[in-house]
């Protein structure tokens, strides 16, 4: 397909920097476009196509005429406000006049999924003979390509292809993130769906998002989407669709919940061109009468709330001091791409020494729980906790929110206006194609010649597996030091949420098919901590959460729980004894003292041993309450001093192998550092061993009710001495800070 031209903005890496460090532009400011639509298009077209526009330029070559974009104005004395106000869509996307918004609501307890009974209908496909089209989207394919944008759309007129006064419904997706093409009434109370593809494909039907009106509150009223291509669903696990109320909203102050009964997808009769297609069907209730109610896979978060969301950062005195908001690029449909720098401001000449965190979400637009998780972390890490200012005082965090805005815009599932998964071309050179993607590599480049970049993570959403997890990327010889070992995060982040994320769903081989992912390429470019954090679209499989949904504040709290789990991993200052997580200070054991852990203890066995309550017995064994250390006399966020470059250097954990023993039949020299064999993550051939391996150690292990028979010494000979009758096991010793 050929690719359509896009406008590069600034230099490479990222357009012209906006209130960065040494940069003498004053914070905050946006580069912003006038208010006409741009055209976006190939390089030889004739100049009659395009509507007037004052930003398109025409200039004549040798054979051909050439159209171009006239430079943005540089508005740095603009209101914020008015910078974020446009959004630009395809010019063939129709799209209405009213602002679609939802109030936040969190339940009060968790929602359960939906158990099948076996007693569910599957309905057939209808073909349009045989019910009624009362619903018709603008034609989504009948442009084998992006050409041209405009602000807003065409704003038709409200679509009622039925008589007045008649009980049928109301439908309407033509707004921001939207996504329904048709809809056939079949009965009274029962009506067929079909679902747009993703913009110039064929493909890629997942998310949903649509409203609903003139109905009758009370009856029995089933939905079935017909067009599904994905075998495997979360819908076969009992998710269930979301449904939002303006009456409830204005009156009860209730927002998005699930509904929803006899739920099943399952195969239906419809084949075209080879593909097979999926139903989903549910029947509901409306809460009221002549209500307007939405539809939606999962909870929605559009371009303009991430606008407003930047805005309210920008209009903040405190939180503008230290998040910087820049121009990253435009988008195909000149839509801004959006890069936040956050850290403190300098107190000295160390910034250099300030590691880079990179975090980039919501490449694949229907992911939207993406977007919810890093909100949850924007909130956290610009917030006023200790915390937060410990990481903030060393770190440098280059967050992009949405890197595909077009998508999110028009209601894609997957692809940008190109048609393309972006999350398959970090390898691309098409600046002008995949300019997010090319601008985003671009820019990690630059901070790696800048400073260190310890972490690199992509947010994503799940639509086949349940829980939180994480892909990350290790080599067959991996290296020694725990510090670069890809498994050391993820296991942290699971401790940290353990009834949401899964450090056994967690992968780390790199497959052949996503080389092209940002994980990968990142990387390859020389990150060793690059991940892929996943989140199921369902809910969780874990503790007390299990078979209930995720709601916004859950996912919000991964997003908050990836802080502490950075802090609880890098942190490591020794010119202080205290650090503080999640509200409490731990006394942080002496690097000297170390802990005793044998290699072949599972999951299960290290994650007891990695607990904040283990981190802080002493050397005899007991159990000490949680206390600040009398030599730092003050928490570490009233009163840390910065971690120095060598200090960062250090890992939270110092894995090394002490003794000399036979382990399965193989010598182990006593200078080899070793990494624990849980790290190694779950594999099926070793399943069975672990698990043998796990009743020996409980066998060994002494009960939380008995004594040890003698008291350990801080000595490390005398550790040592202790742990020769472990013939088959070797107990490498740790240390935290």
């Amino acid at each position: 397909m050929p690719c359509p031209a896009a406008r590069a903005a600034g230099r490479d890496g990222e357009s012209p920097a906006v209130g960065e460090e040494g940069s003498s532009t004053p914070p905050n400011s946006f580069v912003t476009e006038a208010s006409q639509q741009y055209a976006v298009l190939k390089n030889s077209v004739c100049a009659h196509l395009f509507p007037r526009a004052n930003q398109i330029l025409l200039s004549s070559g040798l054979e051909t005429v050439v159209p171009h974009l006239q430079e943005p104005q540089n508005l740095d004395d603009s209101s914020p406000t008015s910078q974020f106000s446009l959004v630009y869509w395809p010019h063939q996307c129709e799209v209405i006049r009213d602002r679609i918004e939802h109030i936040d609501w969190i339940p009060t307890i968790p929602e359960p999924l939906y158990t099948p009974t076996g007693l569910e209908m599957m309905p057939t496909y209808q073909t349009p003979d045989k019910g009624t089209v009362i619903y018709l989207g603008e034609e989504a394919n009948k442009n084998s390509c992006f050409m041209y944008s405009r602000v807003r759309g065409l704003c038709p007129l409200k679509q009622i292809l039925h008589q007045k006064g008649d009980n049928t419904l109301i439908f309407e997706a033509r707004f921001e993130s939207g996504n329904l093409q048709k809809v056939i009434k079949v009965n009274e109370f029962e009506y067929q769906l079909t679902l747009r593809t993703d913009l110039y494909t064929s493909r890629h039907t997942q998310w949903y998002y649509f409203q609903v009106s003139n109905m009758q509150a009370g009856m029995p009223y089933r939905f079935t989407i017909v067009n599904f291509t994905n075998r495997n669903s979360l819908y076969k696990r009992g998710l269930r669709p979301l449904l939002y109320s303006e009456a409830d909203a204005k009156e009860h102050k209730v927002g998005w919940r699930r509904t929803g009964s006899e739920i099943k997808y399952y195969k239906n009769n419809v084949g075209q061109d080879g593909r097979q297609y999926f139903s989903l069907t549910w029947t509901f209730q409306f809460p009221h009468d002549l209500d307007t109610c939405y539809f939606a896979h999962c909870y929605p978060y559009t371009y303009s709330n991430l606008q407003e969301y930047l805005v309210a950062i920008s209009k903040d005195a405190v939180k503008s001091t230290f998040c910087k908001i820049h121009i990253l690029c435009h988008s195909l449909a000149g839509n801004i791409v959006y890069v936040l720098t956050i850290t403190n401001p300098l107190k000295s000449d160390k910034g250099t020494e300030r590691k880079a965190v990179i975090l980039t979400a919501r490449v694949h637009p229907g992911e939207t729980n993406s977007s919810w998780i890093m909100k949850g972390f924007l909130d956290y890490i610009l917030g006023d906790s200790g915390t937060a200012q410990l990481l903030r005082d060393n770190f440098v965090f280059k967050v992009v929110p949405m890197l595909n805005p077009d998508g999110v815009i028009v209601g894609n599932h997957r692809c940008s206006l190109t048609g393309q998964d972006l999350n398959r071309k970090y390898r691309s050179y098409g600046k002008k194609c995949y300019p997010s993607i090319w601008y985003t590599r671009n820019m990690i480049k630059r901070v790696m010649g800048e400073r260190d970049i310890f972490l690199y993570c992509d947010i994503h959403g799940h639509n086949r597996k349940q829980n939180v997890f994480m892909y990350g990327c290790e080599r067959k010889q991996q290296a020694k030091g725990p510090y670069v070992h890809p498994r050391v995060f993820p296991l942290l982040l699971s401790k940290s949420c353990p009834d949401k994320f899964s450090f056994t769903d967690c992968r780390f081989r790199v497959r052949k098919n996503k080389e092209g992912t940002g994980r990968v390429v990142m990387w390859k470019m020389g990150i060793n901590n690059s991940y892929t954090l996943e989140a199921s679209i369902c809910g969780s499989k874990l503790g007390c959460r299990q078979s209930t949904h995720f709601n916004m504040k859950d996912l919000e709290s991964i997003g908050q729980h990836f802080c502490d789990a950075l802090l609880n991993y890098c942190v490591h200052n020794k010119e202080t004894q205290g650090i503080e997580t999640q509200h409490k200070i731990f006394q942080v054991p002496d690097p000297l003292k170390k802990e005793k852990l044998p290699v072949a203890a599972s999951a299960k066995q290290v994650g007891e041993d990695f607990s904040s309550e283990n981190l802080i017995h002493d050397v005899k064994g007991n159990h000490e309450k949680p206390s600040i250390s009398q030599k730092a006399g003050k928490s570490v966020c009233h009163g840390m001093i910065p971690s120095t470059r060598e200090n960062f250097r250090s890992s939270s954990f110092n894995l090394i192998s002490q003794t000399m023993k036979k382990h399965n039949g193989k010598s182990v020299s006593k200078s080899a550092e070793k990494t624990f064999q849980y790290l190694k993550g779950p594999d099926r051939s070793t399943k069975s061993n672990s698990k043998k391996e796990e009743r020996k150690m409980k066998e060994r292990l002494p009960s939380k009710s008995t004594k040890p028979k003698k008291t350990r010494t801080a000595s490390p000979e005398a550790e040592a001495g202790k742990i020769k009758s472990c013939q088959a096991q070797e107990t490498p010793q740790f240390s935290v800070p």
